[in-house]
């Protein structure tokens, strides 16, 4: 079977088979470049990065996109505080390591949504090779329990990857959470303080999943809510086709196998 023949049978252009091969060492080298500008000028836009780095704008913006990259912008302050003593500091491992294959990089972040005068609190693990959610907790509140259980979520699927990076949120820093992924023998990986672009994977995911979603409020009951969250984020995984990879991430992880076993 042709690579033609195979993009069409699987529903998605015969281009995004090869986007791995052609720019993602270019396309992660210059993410790099961009987070460590944004590190010292946290509130450059593509505009302004371009003219840093002597690299053309609309390079810079359309990398910007594929990572989930944002300027900081100060916003209104959370329901939760996320930071706390932290206990364990790691290094941000995606400052050098690639996402080569898939279950190799996990990323992991919380995010909240209002519910008549409740707030429910949503947490997901996304691999970022095929940007695919392995794993997500839904509860009523944000302890390390919501890290903890997207996390298992995940591990009942998947093999441990090689890393899993977050922020320096005090659930991924407490004790227990990072006893556990010790355990499995993974590598903790986090993103700097104040630097909320180097987990953008997850940033970028959130602020679709809500438009998805909707008004959390319309739904009945806790129940209802809670299908719906399942469901946006099953359609998300295997049918909503991404920016980036210009299909699906459970048809992308498909091609991508079929492609291996094609080489091999």
């Amino acid at each position: 079977m042709t690579k033609t023949s195979l993009a069409k049978q699987n529903g998605f252009s015969r281009s995004s088979l090869y986007y791995h091969k052609k720019l993602p060492l270019k396309d992660w080298a210059l993410k790099i470049k961009v987070e460590e500008t944004l590190h010292k000028e946290p509130s450059y836009g593509h505009k302004r990065l371009s003219d840093h780095l002597g690299i053309g704008k609309y390079r810079i913006l359309r990398v910007m996109k594929i990572f989930g990259i944002k300027p900081y912008r100060r916003r209104a302050k959370k329901p939760w505080k996320k930071a706390g003593n932290i206990s364990f500091s790691f290094p941000n491992l995606l400052m050098k390591e690639f996402p080569c294959q898939p279950n190799k990089i996990w990323v992991s972040d919380f995010t909240h949504l209002n519910f008549k005068g409740r707030v429910v609190y949503l947490a997901t693990v996304m691999d970022i090779f095929h940007r695919e959610i392995v794993g997500f907790s839904v509860m009523l509140s944000h302890g390390v329990s919501l890290v903890i259980n997207a996390l298992f979520s995940a591990l009942n699927q998947r093999p441990p990857p090689d890393i899993i990076h977050s922020d320096q949120g005090s659930e991924y820093t407490s004790k227990s959470y990072v006893d556990l992924v010790e355990l499995f023998g993974i590598r903790i990986s986090m993103s700097r303080k104040a630097s909320p672009w180097e987990n953008g994977y997850q940033e970028s995911f959130y602020n679709q999943f809500k438009v998805d979603l909707g008004d959390p409020s319309r739904f009945e009951s806790l129940g209802e809510l809670m299908y719906a969250i399942y469901q946006t984020i099953h359609h998300y995984n295997r049918d909503r086709i991404h920016s980036s990879l210009k299909t699906s991430p459970q048809k992308y992880l498909k091609s991508y196998h079929q492609t291996m076993q094609r080489v091999s």
